[in-house]
């Protein structure tokens, strides 16, 4: 009688090993990382890289990985041997119906307490960038300072993280579900900058004479380009947020706005918007507008024409010192520049960047400068 009781023991014991040997490993219930690694390289996704360490026989290991509560792409998820890479192989992956799992078959030609690294995209984990300059008082730099604000909520918990972004330090912050931390990653001092002024002239009124107030606003920002002279120039800068400051002169700082940056190249400038200024008087006028090479059907309807087109622009500066004004003039359909006073640059088939340089005041009144062109539009419909 205790023998046959002491095989059903034998029995239960081994089918409870067996078992045991071929329990899941859960994502959300594992032992503690060793390590893990939030990679924010992409902004689209989250890129979440761990390591853990598994118990392996020799032979051949099933690991069942699932997970409950959490948002992973299962088509990412990805195991690498790392003690033992020639010896530990990882066979087959299969995806059990109807279930947030699936099961690894590992080969390992011993015993083996191998760590392993699993990466997968997890969804819900939110980042934004953001930025904080302070211009000195004269306006020749400022000192930017860049934030990554994350919030997490994945549903996993990270009380380790080693936080990258594809720039800038990388720094440990542990960050629970449904909590947002705001980190300084990037700061460069005395960045310098370029004030600048803005005519478009698909924006502005061309001629501020008949308006109540004469004085147009034009928009004036801080420009800074993202090189190796300005402190910067390693690596893209995310777009984001950017709050702005000057010096005051007092030992504090006033606000003067907030912009929104587009992902910066190397090699690229932004423009960050401070406000309007109106020490920047633009007139524009189309001077001359005539129909050439006028096209007739058989009816003698006019069809199509070329036209010949003259625009002026005059730029008087009020401002006591020096300034630089961006023009931008549009001119749809196919043109040809018959003639034009100042160099300029085409950002588009029909747009115009004039980069111009005005000296200061002088004692009797405004600095003046005269833009035109002269230039023939072609095939002109009626």
């Amino acid at each position: 009688m205790n023998g046959k009781r002491d095989k059903i023991l034998a029995i239960l014991l081994l089918l409870m090993c067996s078992a045991l040997s071929q329990a899941r490993i859960k994502l959300v219930a594992l032992p503690e990382r060793a390590a893990t690694v939030i990679r924010l390289d992409n902004p689209m996704a989250t890129l979440i890289e761990e390591e853990r360490v598994l118990t392996l026989q020799k032979g051949l290991n099933k690991v069942d990985f699932s997970w409950k509560g959490v948002s992973i792409d299962s088509d990412s998820i990805r195991l690498r041997p790392l003690d033992h890479p020639g010896k530990v192989t990882l066979l087959s992956v299969s995806y059990p119906p109807g279930e947030a799992a699936l099961v690894w078959d590992i080969s390992s030609d011993s015993d083996y307490a191998e760590t392993v690294r699993i990466s997968y995209l997890l969804s819900n984990i939110d980042r934004l960038i953001t930025y904080k300059a302070i211009a000195d008082k004269a306006e020749t730099y400022v000192d930017l300072k860049s934030f990554l604000v994350l919030r997490n909520f994945s549903g996993e918990d990270f009380d380790r993280a080693r936080v990258l972004l594809d720039y800038g330090e990388a720094f440990e912050q542990g960050i629970d579900h449904e909590e947002t931390k705001r980190m300084l990653f990037l700061k460069a001092d005395k960045v310098p900058i370029t004030k600048v002024w803005t005519f478009d002239a698909a924006r502005l009124p061309w001629d501020p004479e008949p308006l109540e107030n004469r004085n147009v606003g034009i928009p004036v920002s801080y420009r800074i380009v993202n090189e190796t002279a300005s402190g910067l120039g390693e690596f893209a800068l995310w777009g984001g947020k950017a709050r702005l400051f000057q010096d005051d002169g007092h030992d504090s700082t006033i606000f003067l706005g907030e912009d929104v940056t587009a992902l910066v190249p190397v090699g690229a400038k932004t423009e960050l918007y401070i406000g309007d200024s109106r020490d920047i008087v633009v007139t524009q006028r189309k001077m001359t507008d005539t129909q050439i090479n006028i096209r007739r059907n058989n009816k003698n309807k006019i069809i199509l024409y070329d036209t010949d087109e003259v625009i002026t622009a005059k730029i008087e500066n009020f401002k006591d010192s020096p300034a630089i004004l961006t023009m931008i003039q549009h001119i749809p359909g196919q043109w040809d520049m018959e003639k034009c006073n100042m160099k300029y640059k085409k950002k588009d088939a029909n747009t115009l960047e004039f980069e111009i340089e005005l000296p200061a005041r002088m004692e009797k009144g405004p600095a003046v400068k005269e833009l035109k062109m002269h230039y023939n539009r072609r095939n002109v419909r009626p």
